[in-house]
C-alpha cells in the first residue's frame, strides 16, 4: 500500500490544507457526526465546510479584537471543527476543554481560560445556553465571553493573511494526571509532521476511513478524528464519546457498518469490548487494518483476548497496533506497524525493579517472579527516541531503563507561559551528547531493545520499597485479576510516606455486589495475597471505594497522584468499612 499522495507534497497549514481539499475535491465528505453513534446526524463536504469556516474565521477576527487564543467549550459535534478551523485561519489559537456538567469542571474552564489569558469562550447555543442556566451562581463565568458559533450573523469573508507553519494552532492542555494543567502549544508544522509519520506507519491509502468516538478535547481524538481525515483526504464517521461509554458495541459496529480501517482508544475501551454484550445484528471488522491502542498503558492480556473474541468477525490478528504518544509530542511517538504482531517480552522482575533488562526464557514465562512487557513500536521518519539516566543526564548503556526522551518535528513549542518549564522540559540535553539535542523529556521510564520501543511507567509514579522499583500498573493490573467481582482499568497503586518508609497503598473499586456475594475483607485479602505473590511485597492498606469514583483522567487514565492526595486527606468514597491498616 502506497503513502498517500499528501504525504508528497510541502508541508500545509491546516486552512491552506482545507482550502486544497476544496478546491480539488469540494464534493468529497469529510466528515459525519453520529449524532447517538448509531444514526446519521449532520455531514459536510470539503466545500461546504471550507464554506463555513471561512465566515466563521471573518466575523472571529472582529470578535476577537485583538486576542490571542480562545477556550473551544463543543460538544462532540462538526461545529467543533468549524469552530477550531476557523481559530486557525483566524490566527487564534485554540484550546479545547470538555463541555462542562459539573462545577468542578466549570472552575477548570476558568483556570485554562485565565492561563491562556483570554475570556473569549466559542461553542454553540444550545451549550452556552445549558451552562449559563445549570451555572449562573458560579463566579468562574463572570467576565467569560461566550460566543455561539452557530449561530454568528452571515459576514463576507474577507482574504485573511492566514497562519505560518510556525505559528501555534493549538493549545492542549494537560489532563492533569501528570501535574498542574498547562497549554501545550502545538503548531500547524507539528500537526502536518505528526499526521505524514502517522500515515508512513499506517497507510490510509485510497480506501481509508476513520471511525472514531474520542472527545476532541484529547490529544488522540483530534489528531486521529479531525487532523488526520482533512490529511489524507479520507472521511471520518464521528460519535459522541458517551454513546461509546453508554454501548461499546456501537463503536464496533460503526467500523462494520462504514467498513472503517482506521480507528483508536486505550486500552480500557477494547476490555470493555470484550465484556460487551452481543452486537446488534451481522458484524464485519474485516476492514478494520489499524485499531491503534494507547493514551495508557497497553496489556497483553487485553489484545490476546480483544483479537480471539473478533476473530470470528473477520478480526485480523495483526490489527491492535500499541502505540506510544503523549501531547507534547504532538500525539504519537512509536507504534507497532499495521503487518506486524507487537513484540512481547518476559523479564525479570526483580532486575527490572533495579533498573535492568532481563528476558527469561520461554520456558521461565509463566514463572513467579517474572512480569511481560509489550512493545510500543517503532518511530518513523527523524523522530528520535533517546534512553537516558535522569539523574546524571547520561545516555543509557545496553539494556538499562531510563527516562523516554524524543526529538523530531512532532515536538510542539512548549508550555504556553511557562518558560522555566519549557526549558526543563523541552530544551534537555544528553550529557557528553549536547550537540545531538534538544530533547523532550517525556516524564516516562522505558527501554529500547531491537529498535522496539518499550514503556514502562512514569518516573513520578515509580513505588519504592526496600531499593527495588515497582510500577503500579503492575501492581494494578495483579489486583484487578485477583479477585472475579473486580473488574480492568478499576484500581489505583502508590507510596505513603509514615514513619520513615514508603507504605503501599491499593485503592480498589467496587460495587454492592462485593458487599453481598463476597464481604470486603474477603476481596481485600485477595487483593493483597495476589500482590505478595507476584511481586514479593506486602500492601499496607487495600481500600474498597464505590465504582465510578476512582479519579481519572478524561482519556480513561487512572489520576494515581489525585488518589493517593484523597487518600491522604481521608475523602475518598468508601465502599462499606475499610480495612485497617497492618
Amino acid at each position: 500500500m502506497s503513502m498517500h499522495p499528501a504525504a508528497e507534497r510541502r508541508p500545509m497549514t491546516l486552512p491552506a490544507l482545507l482550502s486544497l481539499r476544496a478546491a480539488e475535491t469540494p464534493d468529497r465528505v469529510a466528515y459525519v457526526h453520529l449524532r447517538d453513534g448509531e444514526q446519521e446526524g449532520e455531514r459536510t463536504t470539503y466545500a461546504a465546510l471550507c464554506d463555513a469556516v471561512a465566515a466563521r474565521a471573518a466575523v472571529l477576527v472582529q470578535k476577537a479584537a485583538g486576542a490571542r487564543s480562545a477556550v473551544l467549550m463543543y460538544p462532540s459535534s462538526l461545529e467543533f471543527v468549524r469552530g477550531w478551523l476557523a481559530c486557525a485561519s483566524a490566527g487564534i489559537m485554540g484550546a479545547p476543554v470538555q463541555a462542562p456538567t459539573r462545577r468542578e469542571a466549570v472552575r477548570r474552564l476558568r483556570a485554562i481560560a485565565d492561563d491562556a489569558g483570554t475570556a473569549l469562550v466559542l461553542t454553540t447555543r444550545e451549550t452556552r445556553d445549558r451552562v449559563l442556566a445549570d451555572f449562573a451562581d458560579l463566579p468562574e463565568l463572570s467576565g467569560l465571553d461566550l460566543v455561539a458559533t452557530d449561530g454568528l450573523p452571515a459576514a463576507p469573508a474577507p482574504s485573511l493573511p492566514g497562519p505560518r507553519l510556525s505559528d501555534v494552532a493549538l493549545l492542549q492542555y494537560t489532563s492533569g494526571s501528570t501535574g498542574s494543567p498547562r497549554g501545550v502549544m502545538v503548531t500547524h508544522g507539528n500537526f502536518w509532521a505528526n499526521a505524514q509519520e502517522t500515515d508512513a506507519l499506517w497507510p490510509l491509502g485510497d480506501d481509508g476511513t476513520i471511525v472514531s468516538w474520542l472527545p476532541f478535547f484529547h490529544d488522540m481524538g483530534l489528531l486521529l478524528g479531525v487532523v488526520l481525515p482533512l490529511w489524507s483526504g479520507r472521511p471520518a464517521y464521528l460519535m459522541p464519546p458517551e454513546a461509546f461509554v453508554r454501548r461499546p458495541a456501537r463503536w464496533l459496529e460503526a467500523l462494520s457498518r462504514y467498513a472503517g480501517t482506521h480507528s483508536s482508544a486505550p486500552n480500557f475501551a477494547y476490555d470493555l469490548c470484550v465484556r460487551a454484550d452481543a452486537m446488534h445484528g451481522s458484524l464485519d471488522l474485516s476492514h478494520w487494518r489499524v485499531a491503534i491502542n494507547g493514551a495508557e498503558p497497553v496489556r497483553e492480556h487485553t489484545l490476546r483476548e480483544f483479537t480471539g473474541k473478533f476473530a470470528p468477525y473477520g478480526l485480523r490478528r495483526t490489527a491492535l497496533c500499541p502505540a506510544y504518544g503523549l501531547a507534547e509530542n504532538t500525539l504519537k511517538v512509536s507504534g507497532t506497524p499495521a503487518d506486524a504482531e507487537p513484540a512481547v517480552l518476559v523479564l525479570d522482575a526483580a532486575e527490572l525493579g533495579r533498573g535492568r533488562v532481563v528476558p527469561l526464557p520461554a520456558d521461565r514465562a509463566a514463572a513467579v517472579g517474572s512480569t511481560t512487557v509489550l512493545s510500543c513500536g517503532r518511530t518513523v521518519g527523524t523522530t528520535q527516541v533517546r534512553i537516558v539516566d535522569p539523574r546524571t543526564r547520561c545516555a543509557a548503556v545496553g539494556d538499562e531503563v531510563g527516562e523516554i526522551w524524543v526529538s523530531g518535528p512532532c515536538v510542539t513549542a512548549g508550555y504556553l507561559g511557562h518558560e522555566e518549564d519549557t526549558e526543563r522540559v523541552f530544551r534537555a540535553r544528553i550529557r557528553g551528547e549536547e550537540a545531538a539535542g534538544p530533547f523532550l523529556r517525556t516524564g516516562d521510564t522505558g527501554f529500547v531493545r531491537d529498535g522496539q520501543v518499550y514503556v514502562t511507567g512514569r518516573l513520578k509514579d515509580l513505588i519504592v520499597v526496600r531499593g527495588r522499583n515497582h510500577y503500579p500498573q503492575d501492581l494494578e493490573h495483579s489486583a484487578e485479576t485477583s479477585h472475579p467481582l473486580l473488574r480492568s482499568g478499576s484500581t489505583a497503586a502508590f507510596a505513603v510516606e509514615a514513619d520513615g518508609r514508603e507504605n503501599v497503598v491499593v485503592v480498589v473499586e467496587g460495587d454492592n455486589r462485593v458487599l453481598r456475594y463476597a464481604g470486603a475483607e474477603e476481596v481485600t485479602e485477595a487483593v493483597r495475597a495476589a500482590i505478595r505473590a507476584g511481586h514479593r511485597i506486602d500492601v499496607d492498606d487495600v481500600v474498597l471505594i464505590r465504582r465510578g469514583t476512582l479519579p481519572k483522567t478524561t482519556s480513561g487514565k487512572v489520576r494515581r497522584r489525585t488518589c493517593r492526595d484523597q487518600y491522604v486527606a481521608g475523602s475518598l468514597t468508601r465502599l462499606g468499612t475499610r480495612v485497617a491498616r497492618r
